[in-house]
């Protein structure tokens, strides 16, 4: 990767791109609770759809730099556990959002019926993968405050 794309305050490109899949993520879940609490229009589910799509494009493109990062970066030995969690957390997410992402493709391109019980269904498919997120984002946030991972003149854990 071109280190020029890096400021000099990051140690790679993960920081830089981690919050974009926290967000879409949670956004589209947002969006489906929406909809069924208010039932609104048919934009609704192109739009949910869009984020999720978008979420577990940006989930490849987090758990790569982060595989990435892994090798560029200062790890102390009692976070060797952290990361390993991490790093699994992260590809459960990954895997997870693409499936749903794939599904609500299908649900896009398929049958025009809007019901109730469906929209509660992808409601209740797309608050795991936010539960996921935060599993994960817990995970590499500890890498970070609790064991200065990634950070320049970081104290050494105690």
């Amino acid at each position: 990767m071109p280190t020029w794309l890096i400021p000099s305050w990051a140690p790679n490109f993960h920081p830089l791109v981690i919050h974009f899949p926290i967000v879409l993520v949670l956004a589209a879940a947002v969006v489906d609770l929406v909809d069924v609490a208010f039932e609104r229009s048919q934009w609704l589910k192109a739009a949910t759809t869009t984020l999720y799509v978008t979420g577990a494009l940006s989930l490849v493109v987090a758990f790569l730099t982060g595989l990435q990062a892994a090798g560029t970066v200062l790890v102390p030995g009692m976070a060797y556990p952290v990361i390993t969690a991490h790093r699994q957390w992260a590809l459960v997410t990954m895997t997870y959002c693409i499936v749903v992402a794939t599904l609500r493709l299908l649900v896009l391109r398929g049958a025009n019926g809007r019901s109730r019980r469906r929209r509660i269904a992808l409601l209740g498919i797309g608050l795991v993968s936010v539960v996921l997120i935060q599993q994960t984002a817990e995970r590499g946030a500890r890498l970070v405050y609790e064991y200065g991972t990634g950070i320049v003149g970081a104290p050494a854990p105690r």
